[in-house]
């Protein structure tokens, strides 16, 4: 299915360039295009100082993450917004559950040595566990990047199905670190293998490399996902992550899978965006469509 299907970079970067050049989302249509950009985020916090506290901020940030004179003005208060997930360290998963109690955003933990993905598997897939018995809905884990370089693909394919077992009932999104995996030929390949192994979504980055999401590894991503879904008739999800941090990235990855997807890859069970800073940009950008006037950036409450 993947070993002889051949990438061309410079056509991926041709079409990956066409698709906000030529599209214009303006006005009412823009708004409507964020708000669902607001539900399929995962708004995150993967920082070595993080805290019960600062998980508690997150938490309450993705239950409401617009202000609410914002909700009010765009006439949505119907619609319970709220974030696609938060997304933690094992440690802090706890904290997370404890935060989001009684609602239905589920709760996402980094597992396996992330971001390296370098300890030994028995203690990655331990991790796991931990993560899901603190009560953790969906798990991210990173492949070995040295199994892609070595093109070792039944290594891969072992590695990630004993991830997938250990997630038991819990979501699996298999990060593939792309900026680590030199050509897109690798990303495609790797997609693959993630999903005949069992992934539930495939995710780009960390957010730790040096490159994270770009367009033209995200359309590599979701052209293999078209591939897969139309041999095998199964639906798996993506999630670009690292680097986004505008209303404007926000738009121009939804315009990805819906061209190339369709509409059904906008809803947060397929499809996710790993963000934190993202958040703020939108609902600065939505303020200025209710208002006429853009906020200083102290006006939005932070996580």
């Amino acid at each position: 299915m993947f070993e002889g299907h051949p990438v061309n970079r410079a056509a991926a970067e041709r079409r990956a360039g066409t698709l906000t050049a030529r599209r214009s989302v303006k006005k009412a249509n823009q708004a409507a295009w964020l708000v669902n950009a607001i539900r399929c985020i995962d708004l995150t916090t993967l920082a070595g100082d993080d805290t019960e506290g600062r998980v508690h901020r997150l938490c309450a940030k993705a239950r409401q993450p617009l202000a609410a004179h914002i909700v009010e003005g765009l006439g949505i208060a119907e619609m319970e917004l709220h974030t696609g997930a938060v997304c933690v360290y094992p440690t802090m998963v706890p904290h997370a559950v404890a935060a989001l109690e009684g609602t239905s955003i589920p709760v996402a933990s980094v597992a396996t040595g992330f971001p390296a993905g370098l300890t030994p598997l028995a203690i990655r897939l331990a991790e796991i566990r931990y993560a899901v018995e603190a009560g953790a809905d969906e798990i991210d884990i990173v492949i070995t990047r040295e199994h892609v370089l070595r093109r070792d693909w039944t290594a891969l394919h072992d590695e990630v199905r004993q991830m997938r077992e250990a997630c038991g009932h819990a979501h699996l999104k298999a990060i593939l670190a792309t900026g680590e995996l030199e050509t897109l030929r690798n990303v495609y390949c790797a997609s693959m293998v993630a999903m005949q192994a069992g992934a539930d979504f495939i995710k780009t980055s960390t957010g730790k490399e040096g490159v994270n999401a770009t367009l033209p590894v995200s359309l590599v991503m979701v052209r293999a996902i078209r591939d897969y879904e139309m041999v095998t008739g199964h639906r798996v999800g993506f999630k670009p992550a690292g680097g986004m941090k505008t209303a404007k990235d926000a738009l121009a990855w939804q315009i990805l899978m819906k061209e190339e997807l369709g509409n059904d890859w906008l809803r947060p069970d397929l499809f996710r965006l790993g963000a934190s800073s993202m958040l703020a940009d939108i609902e600065r950008q939505l303020e200025h469509h209710v208002t006429g006037r853009y906020a200083a950036s102290h006006r939005h409450a932070i996580a």
